[in-house]
């Protein structure tokens, strides 16, 4: 498979402010976005959503009825549209896109891709990676978890060229306890185990370990499952993956080899990997 590039066209210049226009536009969009925002999540806004919601406001321009933006569980949550518009907002020369091939399976429906965006021609690159297969997406977009990683890489790659952290919705899978919206936001797929404003994924976090220390992805799914206590992982409360991913990080830390020792005591166990 070969890469491509996706060349951004900026019409929009953030810098220049001719008589106070942006300024004015910025606090039209303040009030545009305090309205909508209740509109759509009436019983769930409250105050602290509401500043930060401003300070997103003024800091990026996002538009909740443009669909920038999503509030779940009391956290704001950028969209891959909300950052593509940022991106053109910024200037943003464009993104080069190029599968993973060593961290990925195709015949398992397992993808993984580096984003690099530049922010401008001088640009060096801020690299983002993605991936998916069926046990971390959505079952509303089960079958297309190329597109998906695609997703997950940009969008990692553009909070990073931004300073946005913010995960993205495309970025995460299915989301347990999830703050339903109204209206026509509904047709958005939900994610799960996602983070807040700020944060990030455990499964970042896990598969980071992983790369890091060149761990055996299958057996460390196999340990997380004896771990948690479950048939599968995907049966797992985000809690108890949490704990796990913690005891992980400090066991790799603390006796690597000891580590190895539990993990391969999962040989025989046939699972996918994590």
């Amino acid at each position: 498979m070969s890469s491509f590039y996706i060349p951004i066209v900026i019409h929009l210049d953030d810098t220049a402010d001719p008589g106070g226009t942006l300024v004015r536009s910025i606090r039209s969009l303040v009030r545009e976005n305090s309205s909508a925002a209740k509109s759509q999540w009436a019983t769930h806004i409250n105050k602290s959503c509401m500043r930060s919601l401003r300070l997103l406001t003024i800091s990026y321009r996002f538009s909740v009825a443009c669909g920038d933006l999503l509030l779940l569980e009391n956290g704001w949550y950028v969209t891959h549209a909300g950052l593509l518009r940022l991106a053109r907002r910024r200037r943003c020369v464009g993104m080069h896109v190029e599968p993973a091939t060593e961290f990925s399976e195709p015949s398992a429906a397992r993808w993984a891709f580096k984003a690099t965006v530049y922010k401008s021609a001088r640009c060096k690159g801020f690299v983002g990676y993605g991936d998916a297969d069926s046990s971390n997406v959505s079952f509303r977009v089960q079958g297309a978890e190329m597109r998906v990683a695609e997703t997950r890489a940009v969008n990692r790659a553009l909070r990073k060229a931004y300073g946005i952290g913010i995960c993205s919705v495309e970025e995460i899978g299915s989301f347990k306890g999830q703050t339903e919206p109204t209206g026509e936001s509904r047709k958005t797929p939900q994610p799960t185990n996602g983070n807040g404003y700020g944060g990030r994924t455990v499964r970042d976090h896990l598969c980071q370990i992983i790369r890091q220390h060149k761990l055996d992805p299958n057996l460390v799914k196999a340990y997380a499952v004896d771990f948690t206590g479950t048939k599968a992982l995907r049966d797992a409360t985000r809690e108890q993956v949490e704990k796990f991913v913690a005891h992980l990080a400090d066991s790799v830390e603390k006796d690597r080899d000891a580590l190895n020792c539990q993990l391969n005591s999962y040989l025989g166990q046939k699972e996918g990997a994590v």
